[in-house]
């Protein structure tokens, strides 16, 4: 028979764990994270965590895939190709009268911040009233542009024509004048306000009443069998915002670098959208119910009910570098 001592076993187990690695690799899960666009405040985070090695420091591996859309990014969710994503209450609404089981882990965004409803500088338009009859562009229907006009119209009592001109065409669009005015997002909406080539005639960051605009959801069965890497994933993800928001001059860098935008821009990036982003991933139920109904605004009805839209075991704790 063979006998070990005591010293000798710990060397053996020693030498394993050595060879093994440290603890952060062992069984380290890979969480596929679903971006909707690139000039977007998700992908800046998430990439910002992925550059300052937060998913490292958090024990797992980060996969960030970028869509062309909010709708792609979803679709990718239902095929089993993104384990965590970033998109709207009212998609995963949707989705779950169609089967596709999804719920919020937490939340982003109370408003659409860097949105605004915009006319050429020339324009003889002072006030959105006076778009009563004229042509607004907006991206797509059923995107938030398009629900956004729709309020507007609605807030205003007004009615225009909305023209889809897809993302690329918004400012090209308003400046030839083929549109009176646009619907407009971050950070195009800061860039064309600092060349003084359009104005704003309503900041809907201030003016639509509070509500999810964003969240970061998971399958229902992702969220039961995998609630650590979620826990993981969400911290990291809020580190990266904490990080732009302690780091001003490192968080310009590397906004203008990732969207392609000038350092201006990217300041006003910073302090117009990712400032007010959510820090904790709160989620109130009045919160979800409103983003409800105002999807009803681009004809989405039939809709789960905001109970079954979200959960709340999720606290995200920023990784810290």
């Amino acid at each position: 028979m063979v006998c070990t001592s005591r010293r000798g076993l710990g060397a053996i187990v020693l030498g394993a764990l050595i060879g093994l690695g440290s603890p952060a690799t062992w069984a380290q899960d890979t969480v596929r994270i679903g971006l909707p666009t690139k000039t977007y405040y998700p992908t800046i985070i998430a990439e910002t965590a992925q550059r300052q090695k937060l998913f490292d420091k958090e024990g797992i591996k980060a996969e960030l895939t970028i869509y062309r859309s909010g709708g792609e990014t979803f679709e990718a969710g239902a095929a089993g190709a993104a384990d965590l994503q970033l998109n709207s209450v009212s998609i995963l609404a949707a989705g779950r009268r169609k089967g596709v089981e999804t719920k919020a882990v937490a939340g982003t965004a109370l408003g659409y911040y860097g949105w605004y409803l915009m006319v050429r500088a020339d324009s003889p338009v002072t006030d959105a009233a006076q778009l009563d009859g004229k042509k607004v562009g907006i991206t797509a229907a059923g995107s938030g542009s398009d629900f956004l006009a729709r309020w507007a119209m609605q807030d205003r009592k007004i009615k225009f024509t909305e023209v889809p001109l897809g993302g690329g065409g918004l400012v090209p669009n308003l400046l030839s004048g083929n549109v009176d005015a646009i619907v407009l997002y971050s950070p195009l909406s800061f860039k064309v306000m600092q060349d003084k080539s359009a104005r704003s005639l309503l900041d809907f960051g201030a003016s639509v009443p509070q509500h999810l605009t964003g969240v970061w959801i998971a399958s229902d069965k992702y969220i039961k069998e995998k609630p650590q890497a979620i826990q993981k994933a969400l911290n990291a993800l809020y580190g990266g915002l904490a990080y732009l928001r302690a780091n001003r001059a490192e968080a310009i860098k590397m906004i203008a670098e990732i969207d392609e935008i000038p350092p201006k821009v990217a300041e006003a990036e910073l302090d117009g959208d990712l400032s007010k982003l959510s820090t904790t991933g709160e989620m109130k139920e009045e919160w979800v119910a409103r983003a409800l109904d105002f999807s009803k605004l681009i004809g989405m009805t039939d809709l789960a009910p905001a109970a079954d839209c979200y959960v709340t075991t999720f606290r995200p704790q920023p990784t810290v570098k």
